[in-house]
């Protein structure tokens, strides 16, 4: 296993429970280039704080990461967002005001929430009403999310609301995004309804009494995500845990090049950065797919090719301590998005102590903030107090923030967020393909078939399946 982030552990421990269920010997190891485990999950505890330098949760009606906790002995770990703070916040003209209640991402659910917004001018109220008037999209290619938007919402909605969120998720420009690789279930709401607005009303309807529905619900399903009460490094924590006690771990060991056995003809010859020659019979690959990309460029040019042209954005996340007497604002959400409509320096806000209990002492607060993406990539070439100052100046004048923070801590994820633009699907059946000539070989990651962390538990597990499948004798 190549990359130690949450694809490659997941990916490793998988591996390790098959071959146990088949009582077959394997040799698991398993190299990260860096000496911390977890790539994007990262914990750390400051000042009694909680404090999530990347990754804060996981959303739950996507199985892989819960059964994995299950499978951890993690359940009785896991903690839900807090119910009073579900809302979330957008900013419209330099003010924090409520999502409409009801708007889930792109779907309004409750017309009479969206018209009492002031967010939207009387014709977006009135262009967003006449939703259940458009008629379904009979082309059958890729569209974007915003070209999605704009023909079902109208463009008050994606540059207002829409474009905000969808940059909370993939830090991405919608113009470029692909609606059939990030949001598939709208492409099914429309084909099935005729209309988000129905699909949504119904929804709501049908779950309105279940405990994943609450009343004061907006933006993300908030409802919908966990984490672990000591933060999000409990699972990478459990994961090398059950790993090493059948591999092994390297840390701080890069590999630099990987090519074919040519004296078997099978597996794989791997070069560390210290200049050790090791034999796999089979290698799984968890790495960005840049980065894999010149890993295989020897082996095969042409998906090397493919890997190449997914493109990457990078963020930076700025996580400070407060105390609650120096914040102006409530804090009564979960966090805040902002437009890049109102040309700000910040791309979210999330009020980390609101959303999960325990995170903070009686009379503190954690805020995480996000800089950069795709729309402002110039802001990442910024030293470490640059962009420090940047948040507490965008902070105060949004929220009130006062006062020197309690604590700060800055982390860089250069290139850690693939961009699914339009095309993407098509791309990673390419992938595939070429792929399927190496059954050996394997390749796990955000890449691919989703961003999220129960999306990359899934991508290891599948792929550390395939990889042992084309090791062990058939029946």
């Amino acid at each position: 296993m190549i990359g130690g982030g949450i694809s490659g552990l997941a990916a490793a421990h998988r591996a390790i429970e098959l071959a146990k269920e088949a009582s077959t010997n394997v040799r698991v190891e398993l190299f990260e280039a860096s000496s911390r485990l977890g790539g994007v999950i990262h914990t750390e505890q400051i000042n009694g704080c909680i404090a999530e330098l990347g990754a804060d949760s996981f959303i739950t009606n996507k199985p892989a990461a819960v059964e994995l906790c299950r499978r951890l002995e993690l359940g009785q770990r896991l903690i839900a967002t807090e119910p009073t703070h579900r809302q979330a916040l957008v900013l419209w003209r330099g003010k924090p005001v409520p999502i409409p209640n009801g708007f889930m991402l792109m779907a309004p659910s409750r017309i009479g929430s969206v018209l009492a917004s002031p967010i939207f001018s009387p014709l977006g109220k009135l262009r967003i009403g006449l939703e259940c008037l458009i008629p379904r999209r009979t082309e059958t290619g890729d569209e974007s999310v915003a070209a999605f938007v704009r023909r079902r919402l109208g463009r008050e909605a994606l540059e207002r609301l829409v474009q905000p969120l969808v940059a909370g998720i993939y830090t991405g420009d919608p113009e470029k995004l692909s609606l059939a690789a990030t949001l598939p279930r709208f492409i099914e709401m429309e084909r099935k309804h005729g209309s988000l607005i129905r699909a949504a009303r119904q929804q709501r309807e049908q779950t309105e009494a279940s405990v994943e529905s609450e009343p004061h619900e907006s933006g993300a399903r908030y409802g919908l995500f966990a984490s672990f009460k000591d933060g999000m490094s409990e699972l990478v924590d459990a994961l090398v845990r059950r790993i090493e006690q059948s591999g092994v771990v390297h840390r701080a060991t890069s590999i630099r090049t990987l090519r074919r056995r040519v004296e078997t003809g099978e597996g794989f010859a791997v070069e560390t950065a210290d200049g050790r020659d090791l034999a796999f019979d089979a290698v799984v690959v968890a790495l960005p797919a840049n980065r894999t990309a010149k890993l295989l460029a020897q082996l095969d040019s042409n998906l090397s090719a493919e890997l190449a042209a997914i493109e990457y954005a990078s963020s930076a996340i700025v996580v400070t301590g407060h105390h609650e007497r120096d914040i102006e604002h409530p804090l009564n959400a979960s966090g805040l998005v902002i437009p890049a409509a109102e040309r700000r320096q910040i791309l979210s806000v999330s009020f980390a102590s609101r959303k999960f209990a325990g995170r903070a002492p009686s009379g503190e607060v954690v805020l995480r903030t996000f800089v950069g993406g795709a729309l402002q990539p110039e802001l990442l070439h910024r030293t470490d107090h640059e962009i420090t100052q940047i948040v507490r100046s965008e902070l105060a004048d949004i929220l009130g923030v006062r006062g020197e923070p309690t604590f700060v801590r800055v982390s860089r994820y250069e290139g850690a967020m693939p961009q699914y633009h339009v095309g993407h699907l098509d791309r990673v059946a390419r992938i595939k393909t070429l792929l399927a000539a190496h059954p050996r070989l394997a390749l796990a990651g955000n890449a691919y078939d989703g961003v999220g962390v129960p999306d990359c538990v899934k991508s290891g597990e599948d792929v550390a399946a395939r990889a042992l499948s084309a090791l062990l004798p058939t029946k």
